[in-house]
């Protein structure tokens, strides 16, 4: 696996007794937070990067069709296979280098736990397998904090004193991978020193152990682009929560709406509206406030929040698709809407300054982004300290498949393309911000055996930074 000599020797030596040491460095606790945030079905298959004597796999074998079990160590492997004899869906590989044995897209996912300190590149490892993973899959790490227990190098071979979560995180972005999340397991690894020549307070460590998790991109939004530029250039088009050729909710946009605000919007916004919800209801608007409408398309929810914030306020818009912009333009200027600009813009890259806006709303568009992740902190950037930001949304209640995932051009049907309810909100809290409301509809609808649905969140940006436990 690329490791150094002393730690291939350290492992070697090691192997008939490791899984007695590591039930006292760490618990199931870990292995548990990666597979959760694995999004795993059991038609998929699982990589198992540096997985000694099978801990990872004993926890992944049941869950999936196949898991492709790697170690550098000989002696290791020999351990796994006896530990893991009663699983026929394992198959086991000898990885020396930094180029793992699977072709490019591979696997549906690819752990590794407490293998990152090991690796004498930790950036390259973590683009090693990103490269196996198949569009729309997880990579999913676990390992140490950053911590100063500089004996670790000397008594168990360890190359990296733990990691910096930023740095983590920047590690898996800079290897391509959207939704990240750098989370807390919950767990610490405890271990203590053999040797006399260690500081008696040094000598007792107790680590945190960070879940790291992120998805290979697929690229779709030149798709839902496409999609999106096509009905504002038709007048029409499948709404998003409408049933496009699944079993998803019917639609949901009657009686969302008052009629007293559905009259008080220009007909040419109203009847293209493609949310599935009223994130306005949630909003508490009051005059004066700074609202921007991510995902806009003609206008609907921008023209209400106008209503709210009155003429000495202002919303801003922001749509990547010129027809749709063209479109919601037009009806601002024609029905006198002067405190209503529109803005060419994705979600992931706000044209907005820091901290200048009071609320920002958004209805069924963020599953449309491939990054929420990066959505997400978008908006908490923007937003000002208090500010608050208002959903409305379709998500899951579990993974949607591989082959649903990779259907790019079904996302426009803002189906493919949603998360599970539970890595949605998670997205939303890894930005800063703070969830003070969640709310599910009564419409449901079902694909690839999940519950479809819109959800309404209400999160609202702190005072002051915030951080997890470490």
């Amino acid at each position: 696996m690329s490791m150094t000599q002393a730690s291939s020797q350290y492992f070697e030596k090691v192997a008939g007794e490791w899984d007695s040491l590591r039930s006292g460095y760490f618990t199931e606790v870990v292995r548990q937070a990666a597979i959760d945030h694995a999004s795993l079905r059991s038609e998929m298959s699982a990589a198992d990067v540096g997985a000694g004597t099978g801990f990872l796999s004993a926890g992944l074998a049941p869950l999936v069709k196949t898991v492709h079990l790697l170690d550098g160590s000989s002696a290791m492997l020999d351990v796994a296979r006896r530990n893991l004899a009663a699983f026929s869906n394992i198959r086991y590989h000898h990885a020396e280098s930094a180029a793992l044995p699977l072709p490019d897209g591979a696997v549906d996912a690819a752990l590794a736990n407490m293998y990152l300190h090991h690796c004498p590149d930790p950036q390259a490892a973590i683009r090693e397998m990103a490269r196996i993973v198949a569009p729309g899959g997880r990579v999913v790490i676990t390992d140490l904090d950053t911590h100063t227990h500089a004996w670790m190098k000397e008594e168990m071979a360890d190359v990296w004193l733990g990691f910096d979560r930023a740095q983590i995180r920047a590690w898996f972005e800079a290897a391509g991978l959207v939704n990240v999340v750098v989370d807390c397991t919950g767990q610490s690894c405890c271990t203590e020193s053999d040797s006399d020549a260690v500081s008696a307070g040094d000598r007792s460590a107790k680590i945190s152990v960070f879940v790291a998790a992120g998805t290979v991109p697929l690229a779709a939004h030149q798709d839902v682009k496409q999609a999106y530029g096509a009905i504002a250039s038709e007048g029409g088009g499948c709404h998003c929560s409408c049933d496009c050729g699944s079993t998803a909710p019917a639609p949901v946009n009657d009686g969302i709406y008052t009629d007293e605000e559905m009259a008080a919007v220009p007909g040419e916004a109203a009847g293209l509206s493609l949310g599935c919800g009223n994130p306005l209801a949630l909003a508490e608007l009051k005059p004066g406030l700074t609202v921007v409408d991510i995902g806009s398309g003609a206008g609907m929810d921008a023209f209400l929040a106008a209503r709210a914030v009155g003429p000495q306020g202002k919303v801003i818009g922001v749509d990547p698709t010129p027809a749709m912009l063209e479109r919601a333009r037009a009806a601002a200027q024609k029905h006198g809407f002067s405190q209503v600009s529109f803005r060419e813009g994705r979600a992931e890259a706000l044209p907005l300054e820091d901290a200048c806006v009071d609320v920002i709303t958004s209805n069924c568009v963020i599953n449309l982004t491939e990054d929420k992740g990066r959505a997400f902190r978008e908006a908490a950037r923007v937003l000002k300290p208090g500010g608050k930001l208002v959903l409305s949304d379709m998500v899951t209640d579990r993974p949607l498949s591989m082959a649903t995932r990779q259907n790019a051009a079904g996302w426009a049907d803002c189906l493919n393309g949603a998360l599970s309810e539970g890595e949605y909100l998670d997205l939303i809290r890894q930005a800063g911000l703070q969830i003070a409301a969640s709310r599910r509809s009564a419409n449901e609808g079902h694909m690839d055996g999940c519950a479809v649905y819109s959800l309404q969140v209400l999160a609202v940006k702190p005072a002051a930074k915030s951080c997890c436990c470490q």
